[in-house]
């Protein structure tokens, strides 16, 4: 059995042993996975609900990143960047509004915690 995450099987090197361990009858879990089973959410933690790569975005997010640049800051693609912010928006509980700044919400609920 494996499972590793699509962003971050960049080294072929691993990736083939991974599947070379998986074929063999082993096991073959991305670390990011394994971390976010293990770690316990901390009580009041807005960002507890956020998926490491998801906390990635939002910190270049926070530096003022465009997508494309969190896209390539990340070696992902725009449509990854975009998919992750959403997530972000949806965990952080901030619905779209024509009052709102999502984006702002999200970086300054991140400075603060």
């Amino acid at each position: 059995m494996g499972y590793l995450l699509k962003d971050r099987v960049g080294d072929i090197t691993e990736f083939v042993d991974a599947l070379r361990r998986v074929a063999r009858g082993g096991t073959a879990l991305d670390a990011e996975v394994v971390a976010q089973l293990m770690v316990r959410r901390r009580a009041g933690d807005p960002l507890s609900a956020l998926m490491p790569r998801e906390r990635e975005v939002l910190a270049a997010m926070a530096e003022g990143r465009t997508n494309v640049g969190i896209a390539k800051l990340l070696s992902i693609t725009e449509g990854a960047t975009e998919k992750h912010i959403s997530n972000i928006f949806g965990k952080l509980e901030l619905p779209d509004s024509q009052h709102d700044h999502r984006r702002v919400l999200a970086v300054l609920t991140y400075l603060g915690s």
